[in-house]
């Protein structure tokens, strides 16, 4: 296979052979890794996978999951409004049941699967979630994009992924990349170069899985 632009940047890539899942593209200059497009799963295969993700709002390690992520990336960022929109709810829309539930949000949610109803539509948020998604797409920048135009002014948007280490071994053996429906890998740097395409500022990141951003030049 010859080594293509970064679907992202348009910068140089490698190839990261797994001799078990995929051939994987990495590029050295935002550091965006990308499943190549002929080991997609299908829509089909993908909504099988997503319904073997059994997760409750009685689950307390569950939600215990969501805590961390509002405590570090959401609560410290917020403005005082309390509409928000969790995007890729998926089956169970938990965080969304967390926010309206116990911190008083007026939560809209939408996943392509689970609640394909387009209710985002005409409206602005004070918060916008999303959590264990951006692996999903193909086509981040698009993606962020729409988010960022769902904030208000003074809005805050939310993310959880799992950045990757930038090291081809540990990637290799990464149990994230189990998961054949994650196609797209980022790091900080990655999340930052998104940013300076869409309009947004990162204000915020642990480095590890949460990234905060708001409007640039807000």
């Amino acid at each position: 296979m010859n080594h293509q632009e970064c679907s992202l940047c348009g910068g140089k890539t490698r190839i990261i052979h797994h001799t078990r899942i995929a051939d994987f593209h990495y590029c050295t200059n935002c550091e965006y890794i990308y499943k190549d497009e002929r080991f997609h799963v299908s829509m089909e295969d993908a909504l099988k996978i997503y319904n073997n993700h059994n997760n409750s709002i009685e689950d307390p390690r569950y939600v215990e999951f969501f805590y961390k992520f509002l405590y570090d990336a959401v609560f410290p960022y917020v403005n005082e409004g309390k509409e928000g929109f969790d995007f890729g709810s998926g089956p169970s829309p938990v965080l969304a049941q967390i926010l309206e539930r116990d911190h008083g949000y007026e939560m809209d949610i939408y996943d392509l699967f689970y609640a394909p109803d387009k209710v985002y539509q005409g409206k602005r948020y004070d918060l916008v979630t999303t959590t264990e998604v951006v692996e999903h797409l193909k086509d981040p920048i698009t993606v962020f994009r729409f988010l960022k135009d769902l904030l208000k002014a003074d809005g805050t948007l939310a993310v959880m992924t799992l950045f990757h280490k930038n090291d081809e071994e540990y990637f290799k053996n990464w149990h994230y990349i189990r998961d054949l429906s994650h196609i797209s890998f980022y790091t900080v740097k990655t999340l930052q170069f998104i940013a300076d395409q869409t309009g947004l500022e990162m204000i915020h990141t642990d480095g590890t899985r949460y990234a905060t951003f708001q409007l640039k030049n807000k």
